[in-house]
């Protein structure tokens, strides 16, 4: 079942209840949008400390250039 919601006078949205509890997500969570085709995808942003050792065994030398993609 979609969840929906309505884009308020002041262009607020709320987040359905079932959505926020499904994805953990709290007050003061920032988001990101990025425009895909007519929608938006909608993703929280990471806090910093979530990125730690990301890249952790990553080499520095052996990567593909994007000269090497086809």
């Amino acid at each position: 079942m979609a969840e929906t919601a309505t884009l308020s006078s002041k262009f607020q949205i709320s987040i359905p209840k079932a959505i926020r509890a499904a994805q953990h997500w709290e007050a003061g969570l920032t988001f990101a949008f990025t425009p895909k085709g007519t929608g938006v995808l909608l993703v929280p942003v990471p806090k910093r400390e979530a990125l730690k050792g990301l890249a952790r065994g990553a080499s520095a030398t052996d990567y593909r250039d994007r000269t090497e993609r086809f």
